[in-house]
């Protein structure tokens, strides 16, 4: 598929699907650019539900010739992304894994251009140390629902708002809110 009937599928795939917290499309454009802007080859997102965020990802990895891995626990979800992978066309690009990210987490080397937490808020701060060493300098970890879910995710913002070796803003494409933390 092309990006504008990806974009079409992704229009057609939030309205059939709802109640999966999914990104905003302001938020999968976010999403799109930064992979771009980074030139990322190594994305790695923590919480793949039913695969849109990670078609938004993988879309723009398709130009940089990059590669997502995604760690899902839902096997619900898992299969329902599996199915979007594939009629978008892009799971050749997609190395989707049905599992514990915190096990998980242990075993995916680095270097990651992006690493993407978007699971329980509760885990932010685990998943935040796994990743943070596998990161690349000029990378970023970007956190999902730091507006909508700011009280659940206080910790986890006031640790990468006060890592010295990270440059973190908050950006709202969507209501629901990003940290974007760049590894000096």
């Amino acid at each position: 598929m092309s990006d504008d009937e990806i974009r079409k599928y992704l229009e057609t795939m939030r309205a059939r699907e709802t109640g999966l917290w999914n990104v905003d499309p302001p938020d999968g454009e976010y999403m799109h650019a930064l992979v771009k802007e980074l030139n990322a080859v190594r994305v790695l997102e923590i919480g793949t539900s039913n695969g849109y965020s990670g078609i938004w990802l993988a879309m723009a990895l398709r130009e940089t010739g990059g590669r997502l891995i995604t760690l899902e626990a839902d096997r619900g979800r898992w299969e329902l992304a599996q199915q979007h992978f594939l009629e978008t066309g892009l799971a050749p690009l997609i190395d989707s894994r049905l599992v514990d990210a915190n096990e998980e987490l242990e075993r995916i080397e680095g270097p990651l251009d992006i690493a993407f937490l978007d699971a329980q808020k509760s885990d932010y701060v685990r998943h935040y140390e796994a990743v943070r060493p596998k990161v690349r300098q000029g990378g970023v970890i970007l956190a999902h629902n730091v507006i909508s879910h700011a009280a659940e995710l206080a910790d986890f913002l006031r640790l990468v708002q006060s890592d010295p070796a990270l440059e973190t803003e908050i950006v709202t494409p969507g209501p629901q809110g990003f940290s974007v933390s760049r590894v000096k």
